[in-house]
């Protein structure tokens, strides 16, 4: 087992998720033009390093690229994450040929999917697990739900329905708002605990914080003047290296560590593995 995953977690997990460069649009007199860059990545959730990314074309989606992303990666037994866009029959098709598992996240793209779910018998299932957290001025109570799906769900290799409940209470006002989540997996009950769905469903969604924000924020990625050809993709892939270097070498804040690097060139080289 790798010594970064929680001891709860025996599987690998990856997750797919997309990110737009905001900054990387044709330049002219009047202003930025065109659309945006957009790659799509793949992350190792335990590690939080990317294991691989492709740019997504203007005349295409992110759905295209599902399959040519993770073919070059290890699979099976593997438990792949990603959003509502790629809760596609044809995904779980290639994903279940290749010997993967998968947790996927049920919104209005798959109204018909989405109201089969939302109408079981959620208030007669115990609460399968429950967690609570408080930091940057909010509480959050999170509740995990889990039925067994015999027959009648929509959706090809799916054998358990997931209701996930967000409440969160900003401690400034007092109030609560509560959200609603559905998701769907291949994984049986003797596969999955509850508390292991959880973990993973919760480390697709820290994948934001632990890239997509850093690559905003920490290294400005949409500010960056580099527009033009390959050029954005390949930038994007040299902080994407650079903040999964830091990972590996046990960095948890990369803006400290870029700081920490700062003062001595010479420890770059040692997370990198280079004798003097």
């Amino acid at each position: 087992m790798d010594a970064r995953r929680p001891a709860n977690q025996t599987r690998r997990a990856i997750a797919v998720d997309g990110k737009t460069v905001r900054g990387a649009r044709t330049s002219s007199a009047g202003g930025l033009h065109g659309p945006a860059r957009h790659l799509l990545a793949v992350i190792d959730h335990d590690a939080r390093v990317v294991v691989g990314q492709v740019e997504v074309d203007g005349k295409t989606s992110e759905i295209a690229h599902f399959a040519p992303l993770l073919d070059g990666l290890e699979l099976r037994e593997a438990v792949v994450t990603a959003d509502a866009l790629h809760t596609q029959r044809a995904h779980v098709d290639y994903l279940t040929a290749r010997g993967a598992h998968w947790i996927l996240t049920v919104k209005g793209n798959q109204p018909t999917l989405r109201r089969q779910l939302a109408g079981m018998p959620w208030r007669a299932v115990q609460v399968g697990h429950r967690s609570a957290e408080r930091g940057h001025g909010r509480r959050e109570v999170r509740t995990l739900k889990v039925i067994t799906i015999a027959a009648g769900i929509m959706f090809p290799h799916a054998a358990q329905a997931i209701q996930l409940v967000r409440r969160r209470r900003t401690l400034a006002s007092g109030k609560w708002h509560t959200e609603t989540v559905y998701a769907i997996t291949d994984l049986r009950p003797h596969q999955a605990r509850p508390d292991q769905l959880a973990g993973w469903i919760r480390g697709h969604w820290q994948i934001e914080n632990s890239l997509h924000w850093v690559r905003d924020v920490t290294y400005a990625e949409d500010a960056s003047q580099v527009r033009t050809g390959h050029a954005p993709q390949v930038m994007a892939s040299l902080r994407n290296f650079a903040i999964s270097a830091h990972r590996l070498a046990g960095a948890s804040n990369i803006a400290a560590a870029l700081r920490h690097c700062s003062r001595n060139s010479y420890r770059v080289l040692a997370i990198l593995k280079i004798t003097r």
